[in-house]
Formats: structure tokens, sequence, C-alpha cells
């Protein structure tokens, strides 16, 4: 178990504090005392397929540990081609809480979090969570964890699931102005990306039956694709067709299933007005502020963690 109490009193009690790991989704927040988490692997159970690290670590350093027991793990890198170069720290992927375009065949980040220590507003160690889902009872608090960009707690140590490394893994193209047919067809692709003129998918498994989907559904072996990251934003799985016609052509990547849209840089600025806000919604709902707000006054009422960081808002994020 990693020693958080040197971490708890850095974080201390009264002024206003901020957190930063590799600063590549937003970093600290300017002109406030900033303070990092611990960094380190503390346990690897392969046969239990869970890990335990600290949440400085880099997502790098920990996919490179569980390659070598043939796992990894379900948390974005950032940065590059689709997949990322730049990992950041397992800490901020889960503060931040935005998936990766695996997330049609992994799964959403939030469900990667099993058990989080984390230092609270007042200085003090709260445990969250358990490392197995079968004893863990009462307020499932590491959801809310992720993706509060800690306004609510600082991850110190966390155990994460592992999944075991496909037998092979490899993107295919093809020409398509509507995905819905291959979408339809395709039994569990990982991700499925299209820019209204042509699909990316990426397939995992045993290569012969990948070899196989592959003729079938005649698709193009190719490299991991680029998306655009000036913008991200949401919309409907069935409203996918739509917005991704509505806007220039080449200026956007959708993910087929899940409804998330990369903007390129030109399309976040010439978007029609009602284009963008059919994507992003001028105004965040009444409601849905006061309930951050009452979550923000339970956890931390002097507003001293990340202050005027809102949860769910990074750079070229949607709330």
């Amino acid at each position: 178990m990693i020693d958080l109490d040197a971490f708890a009193a850095e974080v201390g009690t009264d002024d206003p504090v901020t957190i930063c790991g590799a600063g590549t989704r937003g970093g600290a927040v300017p002109g406030v005392r900033t303070v990092t988490a611990p960094v380190g692997i503390d346990w690897l159970q392969a046969d239990e397929m869970t890990v335990c690290c600290g949440a400085g670590t880099p997502v790098e350093v920990l996919d490179a540990a569980l390659a070598e027991v043939g796992q990894r793990t379900v948390l974005p890198r950032t940065g590059g081609p689709v997949g990322g170069t730049a990992g950041g720290t397992v800490g901020g992927a889960l503060a931040v809480g935005l998936s990766g375009v695996r997330r049609l065949g992994d799964g959403p980040v939030r469900d990667a979090l099993l058990q989080a220590r984390y230092v609270s507003a007042t200085g003090e160690v709260v445990k969250a969570g358990g490392p197995t889902v079968k004893n863990v009872s009462g307020f499932d608090l590491c959801r809310l964890l992720v993706g509060s960009c800690g306004t609510l707690g600082f991850l110190g140590e966390v155990i994460v699931r592992t999944r075991p490394l496909p037998l092979h893994s490899q993107w295919f193209r093809i020409d398509a102005d509507d995905p819905t047919r291959l979408f339809t067809a395709l039994y569990r692709p990982v991700s499925m990306l299209w820019d209204g003129l042509q699909v990316w998918v990426l397939l995992e498994g045993h290569p012969r039956d990948i070899e196989h989907t592959a003729a079938q559904h005649r698709l193009e072996p190719c490299a991991a694709p680029a998306v655009p990251e000036a913008r991200r934003a949401m919309v409907a799985p069935s409203k996918v067709y739509a917005t991704v016609r509505s806007l220039p052509t080449g200026s956007v990547v959708a993910e087929v299933g899940i409804g998330v849209v990369h903007l390129a840089a030109e399309a976040a600025t010439a978007l029609a007005a009602e284009a963008a806000t059919a994507l992003v919604p001028a105004v965040v709902a009444p409601e849905v502020l006061a309930v951050e707000h009452r979550v923000k006054q339970q956890f931390d009422p002097a507003g001293r963690l990340n202050p005027g960081v809102a949860p769910g808002v990074v750079p070229g994020g949607a709330r």
C-alpha cells in the first residue's frame, strides 16, 4: 500500500491548492499552490486482473508493466493518432474521465476504477470502493470521483481493472457515406470512426477471425487514423449521421455507436449557430448546476481544491 501521509500533509487543510500530473489534460490552475500525486506501482495481480498504483504514475509506465503479463488498462492516452502517444498520468485520466475512441469495446473509463484512496479538502485520506466489485457496498464514490477534475478530492492511490491483450489488433478502412450497415453487420468492433466519407474500424481477436471478417466486408487494412483535437462534443448516437452531414467534409470524425464528435479547428470556429447549439448547449441545465453545487458543498465547502475548475470541462472536451 502506497503511503499517502506525506501527500495528505502536502495538500494541507487551509489554502487553495491544485494538483498536476503530466499536464496533458489541462494542467494545474494558474497561480495556485500545486501538488503532485504519488508515483509507482504497488502491486499487480494478473490472475485477478487488477493493479494498484499511485495516481501520479504515467499511463505508459503502467501499460508497459501490464504488457509483461499480457494485460492492459482501458485508460486512454492523449495526443497524436488514435490511441495517443503521450499518456499523461493514471490519476489525470481518471480525474478528467474522458474515454478514448476504444469506448465502444472497452466501455467508459469510470468502470475501470475499483478503489481509490484520495485526499479530501480537510487533508484526510479517504478510501472509496474496494478491490473487487462483490466486496463493495454503499455509495459509489469512485464513479463520482471519475470526471470530477480534482474538485472533490485529489486521487492518491487507485486500484483499476485490467484486460487481456488481444492476440491481434488491426485498423481497417472502407469508403462509406453511411456507417449504419457496417455497424450493424460487424460483431463487437472495438471502435468505429466515420468522417462522412470513410469508416475506420478497429478489430481485435484471433488473426484468422479478423482476416475472415475483413474479407467478408471488403475492409482494407490501414494505420490508426488521426482524429481532430480542437473540440470534442456529444450527441445522441442516433444523431451521429445528421450531425456529421451538417458539418464541413473533413472537419469532423464521429465515434459511431457512442455519439462523441471530434472537431477540427476550422470546424470549431466556423460552425453555424444551429449546429453549435445542437452539439453543445449554450447554458448548462440549472438542475445539473444545482446538483454539482450541492455535491461540491458536501466535499469541499471552502472551494479550496482546484478552485475555478468545473467538473467535466477540460480543454477540447465536452461536459
